[in-house]
């Protein structure tokens, strides 16, 4: 079983704390929200591996949740949980973005075994990933370049294996700072600028124009492979 940060979206607080307790015991992180909008924020600021999403939520309905969210970042896994069970709703969703659906009510053996699918197939190559003259090894916490091994601090490797593992769109200081940082309100938002930097001298063969630990202006960091 791969071991995920997942967001709840679910308004119904009895389902919610059920399945919360849930995927704790299966060893998930979790994050749980009650409407739309804190789920964008939670996306935003939390960087989940994984959302479970309700349809019917207060504020912003799951499709729209969804909907934005593909506009921003299209290979983050999402499994949507939903009383509606009409096929045409089941379509409406997975058009919108979704890459699983799982009607109410629902075995939670179930959704355990459909989370770690989704989670098996969001991060296939991700455990070994070649860019360039870099090879980076996320299972055994490993990188070398050019054949010699890079020696990261764990702050560094936290860093990496984050924009490594959601490759594909940038990040925000913020959103990475959450994410890596053990207390992340212990330093201010430089120290993300100033990591990065270290990182990118490094592994980039020039890192006054890196390939890989690019800057999006007015967007964050993101990691690109080639």
């Amino acid at each position: 079983m791969t071991h995920a940060r997942i967001l709840l979206v679910e308004d119904d607080e009895a389902i919610r704390t059920a399945l919360v307790t849930k995927l704790e015991i299966d060893g998930h992180v979790v994050s749980a929200v009650a409407d739309g909008i804190a789920a964008q924020r939670a996306i935003e600021s939390w960087a989940p591996d994984l959302v479970l999403l309700d349809l019917m939520l207060p504020g912003l309905d799951g499709i729209s949740v969804l909907r934005w969210l593909r506009r921003r970042d299209r290979k983050l896994p999402v499994l949507i949980l939903s009383a509606r069970g009409r096929e045409e709703q089941k379509v409406e969703g997975l058009r919108a973005g979704a890459d699983d659906y799982l009607a109410k009510p629902f075995g939670l053996d179930e959704l355990s075994a459909r989370i770690d699918a989704l989670l098996r197939r969001a991060l296939p190559g991700d455990q070994l990933l070649a860019a360039g003259e870099l090879e980076i090894d996320l299972a055994a916490e490993r990188v070398s370049r050019a054949g010699a091994p890079v020696e990261l601090s764990p702050l560094e490797w936290r860093l990496l294996a984050f924009l490594v593992r959601h490759r594909g769109a940038a990040h925000s200081r913020e959103r990475i700072q959450v994410a890596v940082w053990e207390d992340p309100g212990a330093s201010d938002l430089r120290a993300v600028d100033y990591h990065v930097m270290h990182l990118r001298r490094k592994l980039e063969s020039n890192p006054a124009a890196p390939r890989h630990l690019v800057t999006r202006h007015g967007r964050g960091y993101e990691w690109v492979g080639e």
